[in-house]
């Protein structure tokens, strides 16, 4: 699987924090059982077992049609984030079903299965240019936080370390290692510092 593109824009003087959910095929396929006319809307699936923040959509719901994906497969604009209620319950925050038809039957809750982080370690590292002089080198668990509940990678870069960068463009891979030593280039891209102006 390539690498995920996505450019950094760190402030100077200011701490950059970047969750990142590292998602794979196959897709999770959770029976609906009840979609609430409310805002949020509210999707009942039985164990759902998806984390909370994570992206997900709706297909095949009949009744309420407008709650349903409108692309497939999905692309990046039809997910919604998902905010967890409990086991059986989630909502789209970003979404409002008081105004839609009513839900009659039917559908599916539907993910990219979370990659469990269990044993693994991350580093990114920011070069001038790929090849280049680092500038920056970030680890886990200091830099890098693994979540093994959400399924998440935070990458924190503190105040203190921007407010020290002299330099302000540069090029960086993020790294997830495996506790067999598999190494995944899980994200690249740019990074642009922008000066601050209050310090």
């Amino acid at each position: 699987m390539p690498a995920i593109k996505y450019d950094l824009k760190i402030e100077q003087g200011k701490t950059l924090s970047t969750v990142v959910r590292w998602e794979k095929l196959p897709l999770v396929w959770k029976p609906i059982t009840g979609i609430a006319r409310v805002a949020p809307v509210q999707i009942t699936a039985v164990a759902h077992g998806i984390p909370d923040g994570w992206r997900a959509v709706v297909k095949d719901a009949l009744g309420m049609d407008e709650i349903n994906t409108k692309h497939w497969p999905p692309r990046t604009t039809d997910f919604h984030k998902v905010t967890v209620e409990n086991a059986n319950t989630v909502n789209f925050n970003d979404v409002s079903a008081a105004g839609y038809d009513a839900w009659t039957s039917g559908g599916y809750l539907v993910y990219y299965t979370p990659v469990p982080l269990a044993g693994y370690t991350a580093r990114l590292t920011i070069k001038d240019r790929i090849g280049g002089t680092v500038l920056a080198t970030l680890v886990s668990p200091m830099d890098i936080a693994l979540d093994t509940a959400l399924c998440t990678i935070t990458v924190t870069i503190s105040a203190t370390a921007t407010a020290g960068y002299a330099w302000v463009k540069g090029v960086y891979d993020l790294e997830l290692v495996s506790p067999a030593g598999v190494v995944t280039a899980l994200m690249a891209g740019a990074v642009a510092v922008a000066k601050e102006v209050t310090t």
